[in-house]
């Protein structure tokens, strides 16, 4: 697929941690991508990878000091970052960003960064505890508020970390990173979403009965986290809350794992405020009102019954959020039959702006495919059944659309 990465060059600053071993993978991608890549490797960054192995891979040797003679007599690092497209931070840790939101130039990176003249792509990578200190948080805010030509930010993931713990901070794959140079070397017009938070719901919900047993029922998440990754692909900063599902995390999107509705309806309240919101996933309407600790076993009496109470609703609740309210909340009614009289009145029902109807009766549960009906304040627009990531385009562009305030 052609990324529109052909002869563009790209600058790599390599940073200290243990992902810095995805940056071999990273440059594999880009040279099959057809772009040309350069490296800047920290002193830290070289104890995870060597520069033998970028310079077999670029065929270039890392640049790794500020005071190699045969490089800066032409003031080395001046010329590195007018060569390049757009210099990438990957793995970018605490310490660069920092040094980078400060504006220190103690060594070959810190130096580059603050002479370049072009975009700046970080990837953040660290521990949880680190990524979510008020002093990294603030640094981040400095970079991002920089003009132009300005900071963007890929990620940082949320999962398992080198350490054990669990959260966010983890550098996104080389997949995702990929994708993100390949907005940012678009241009604007590429990315319409740019600045906006989106907030995707996706996925079914699990309500346990017991340690073994629980209600939930046949989404794939499939349609969800395709509209999460059309959104990123316009330039959007997207959260994606999901129910359990069999699916890795788009590129670009930051997946925050649940299971049941109260924890999705928590997770998406901690995801505000977003300028707009895609509540695609599948949520439990009633759990069980206890939940046995042990498993339940068969007795003569035959089955137990079951005592239900109300999920939240978390699209209505989302709906009358006040303040914090998206500006454009987005709905989708699973309907088995009367399609778009049920879809209508739900959208009144939730609050919403928007609804999107499809027909779940035949083959959409777990399956490729989708057809759909938009409906807004100002009619109709009807999908015909086409692949799920051709309908979460069409989606997304016509949300662009609303934002950017282009007619259809």
């Amino acid at each position: 697929m052609d990324m529109g990465l052909t002869g563009r060059r790209l600058l790599l600053v390599i940073g200290g941690g243990i992902a810095a071993y995805k940056t071999l993978e990273l440059i594999r991608l880009l040279h099959r991508a057809g772009a040309e890549t350069r490296v800047v490797l920290t002193e830290a960054g070289s104890r995870f990878v060597t520069p033998l192995s970028l310079a077999a891979l670029t065929g270039h040797p890392p640049r790794t000091g500020l005071f190699q003679p045969d490089e800066e007599t032409a003031m080395g690092h001046i010329e590195l970052s007018r060569w390049a497209d757009l210099v990438v931070v990957a793995p970018a840790t605490a310490g660069l960003i920092a040094k980078a939101a400060q504006g220190l130039a103690d060594d070959l990176a810190s130096t580059t960064l603050i002479a370049t003249d072009k975009r700046v792509l970080m990837a953040p990578a660290m521990n949880v505890r680190m990524w979510l200190h008020p002093a990294v948080q603030a640094n981040v805010a400095r970079l991002a508020a920089f003009p132009g030509p300005g900071v963007a930010f890929v990620g940082p993931d949320e999962g398992d970390m080198a350490c054990g713990e669990f959260g966010p901070g983890r550098m996104v794959e080389p997949p995702a990173i990929l994708a993100a140079i390949a907005a940012e070397l678009a241009g604007p017009a590429a990315r319409p979403l740019a600045g906006r938070r989106a907030l995707v719901t996706a996925g079914p919900t699990f309500e346990p009965i017991d340690p073994v047993r629980g209600l939930t029922n046949r989404s794939s998440g499939k349609q969800g986290y395709a509209i999460a990754a059309a959104l990123a692909a316009r330039g959007a900063e997207v959260t994606l809350v999901s129910g359990p599902v069999a699916l890795d995390a788009p590129p670009g999107v930051t997946r925050v794992w649940v299971e049941t509705a109260r924890e999705m309806q928590a997770a998406c309240d901690a995801a505000l405020p977003a300028d707009l919101a895609v509540m695609t996933a599948a949520v439990a309407d009633w759990r069980p009102d206890q939940v046995a600790t042990g498993k339940i076993k068969k007795a003569p009496g035959g089955p137990p019954a079951l005592a239900l109470t109300e999920n939240p609703d978390i699209l209505a609740g989302l709906s009358a959020a006040g303040p914090r309210r998206p500006a454009l909340v987005v709905g989708f009614a699973a309907e088995t039959d009367d399609l778009i009289a049920n879809a209508r009145r739900k959208l009144s029902r939730k609050g919403c702006d928007w609804i999107v109807a499809n027909d779940v009766s035949a083959d959409v549960f777990g399956a490729d495919g989708n057809a759909a009906t938009l409906i807004t304040g100002d009619g109709e627009e009807s999908w015909p059944r086409q692949s799920k990531t051709a309908l979460a385009a069409a989606l997304a562009d016509r949300i662009a659309r609303h934002f950017t305030g282009t007619p259809a």
